[in-house]
């Protein structure tokens, strides 16, 4: 059995959930203590997510990050790469304040992966449920959500020093 196959939990105050959907869908839940308009100010704005997006483990440092949140507007992050650079980019497609982003992930060859994003508030807490909808089995094979659930960690210290 893969490793997206069944739920995992991590050992934190919140846990968060990977389920593979099906061939070309993946699906990340987690509950953050924090409301929406602040967890999603996280995703939006670029000088706090290059704070948290990373995980720590990677050993990665983002280089740029450029978030243009509206829709038709471009993101891109930028990774040192042997002795280049490795960039991520795609364009936003939905934009609805504290519910919704949509973006693409413009993976080159493999295709365009479609990221959707919603916060649904509670009590002062916001469930946070990522789909990731892959061009290819081999492309969601080869993706990197299984970081998310470390980044995600991230972004609940993140918040709780906001």
């Amino acid at each position: 059995m893969d490793a997206f196959s069944e739920s995992e939990t991590t050992p934190t105050k919140n846990s968060t959930q990977v389920e593979r959907k099906s061939n070309l869908e993946l699906v990340v839940t987690r509950t953050v203590d924090a409301p929406a308009r602040l967890v999603f100010d996280a995703w939006t704005k670029a000088e706090l997510f290059r704070r948290w997006w990373v995980p720590k483990s990677f050993g990665l440092t983002l280089l740029s990050c450029e978030m243009d949140v509206r829709v038709g507007g471009r993101y891109c992050l930028v990774f040192p790469h042997e002795d280049s650079t490795m960039e991520f980019f795609g364009t936003y497609v939905e934009v609805t304040p504290h519910s919704r982003l949509v973006w693409t992930n413009d993976e080159g060859d493999a295709g365009v992966t479609v990221t959707t994003v919603t916060f649904e508030e509670y009590d002062g807490k916001t469930l946070l449920v990522v789909r990731d909808l892959y061009p290819s089995t081999e492309a969601l094979e080869s993706g990197s959500t299984a970081a998310l659930p470390e980044a995600l960690e991230q972004l609940d210290e993140l918040l709780d020093s906001l």
